[in-house]
């Protein structure tokens, strides 16, 4: 019989797609098949992707797996962020007040302006002559 008790959050941020996974282990976090230390390269993307986990101190407690598209490093920190905090959600509701008090459930709005018709770009126009 499988290990149902797991839990799974989607998270989005820019154009990244961050499809998390949850179980109780040991504190364990892979990204992409690969360690959390070699994904993300900076020290204030691993503190984005580990705020949730340490807001609600569960972060040996449970094994995180990741799989992230789309976007840059940061987009991609942020979109797992919320990925983690929703799986945290669905694992333990009592943790629910600290992660909305947190911010870690609200999802980044901002996205890429789109490119409009008959247009070069978002905001940029076709020069204008006027003769």
């Amino acid at each position: 019989m499988p290990d149902t008790n797991f839990a799974w959050g989607t998270g989005r941020r820019k154009s990244a797609v961050a499809r998390v996974r949850m179980a109780p282990g040991s504190g364990a976090i892979r990204i992409n098949g690969r360690k959390f230390e070699e994904f993300f390269l900076t020290v204030e993307q691993r503190n984005v992707v580990l705020a949730p986990l340490l807001a609600t101190e569960a972060k040996e407690k449970y094994d995180v797996h990741a799989t992230v598209s789309g976007g840059g490093p940061v987009g991609q920190a942020g979109a797992v962020r919320l990925g983690i905090a929703r799986a945290l959600k669905g694992l333990d509701t009592a943790v629910e007040p600290k992660l909305r008090d947190g911010g870690f459930l609200t999802r980044d709005p901002r996205m890429k302006e789109r490119k409009k018709y008959g247009q070069r770009g978002a905001r940029r126009r076709f020069q204008f002559s006027k003769r």
